[in-house]
């Protein structure tokens, strides 16, 4: 079986809806000077996922660079008629490597479901682009000890797509109640969720396949976090706006 110790870690910066074509200079400029005078971390592979408007330029800024890009989310839809939507195609069009699905802000403001997830992983997947599926409880969740079973829950569509398909993804665990409160789950308690992600997989071939943190996820916590034996690296929020603290993250 493989280990920590062998799957690659992987750091996702999502910077959700921040950003301007001047900030973002500053920022991918620091991010890239900071691996390159560095050298690439060890065992880390590195992403930034802007906002749409600003796809080109990232992508434009860290061409040649160890650093990929991804987008915030896709559409489930191939084309057509469906306004403010953008398909994986389009996203395909720009080398775009990586794609957020089921994010909790989109699940609970845009009230995706679990099965629109499943969908959206799918049309990323058709274009050769890796989606990232977040999934992840309230504090409510929580406190009436539900958190496994509303894992399971918003797992089971994407799990359905089979073994083929669940090994070309990544899975990001974020507890709604760590997302940009400043509170973050305990290693443990992160480790605890990452476990029983990982016996999902297990049970149908896609044991390999990383799993995420996020949640309040900084350079001072990221250490602990990763020396969980199921944590396989980070889906990092409003540290991966500062490019230094996203760097100390990535080497943690």
């Amino acid at each position: 079986m493989t280990t920590a110790k062998t799957r690659q870690r992987l750091v996702i910066g999502n910077w959700k809806m921040n950003g301007s074509l001047a900030a973002n200079e500053v920022l991918l400029k620091g991010i890239r000077e900071g691996v390159e005078n560095a050298g690439a971390p060890v065992n880390c592979t590195i992403a930034v996922c802007p906002s749409f408007p600003y796809l080109v330029q990232v992508s434009q800024a860290l061409a040649g660079s160890p650093i990929s890009w991804g987008a915030q989310d896709v559409s489930l839809q191939e084309s057509g008629a469906f306004t403010g939507e953008v398909s994986a195609a389009m996203l395909n069009d720009f080398n775009c490597a990586w794609a957020l699905v089921g994010h909790s802000e989109r699940r609970a403001l845009h009230g995706e479901t679990s099965e629109q997830v499943a969908l959206k992983a799918k049309a990323a997947l058709a274009h050769h682009i890796t989606p990232v599926v977040c999934v992840g409880e309230t504090l409510q969740d929580r406190e009436q000890g539900n958190t496994l079973a509303v894992i399971q829950a918003q797992l089971a569509p994407v799990l359905a797509l089979g073994e083929q398909a669940v090994n070309k993804m990544v899975i990001a665990y974020e507890p709604v109640w760590a997302i940009g409160t400043g509170l973050t789950a305990s290693p443990e308690q992160a480790q605890e969720v990452h476990a029983y992600i990982r016996a999902q997989l297990n049970a149908i071939g896609a044991g390999n396949v990383q799993i995420l943190y996020g949640g309040s996820v900084k350079a001072a916590n990221a250490g602990s976090l990763f020396a969980m034996n199921d944590i396989d690296g980070a889906l990092v929020g409003g540290a991966a706006l500062v490019a230094e603290e996203f760097l100390n993250i990535t080497t943690a």
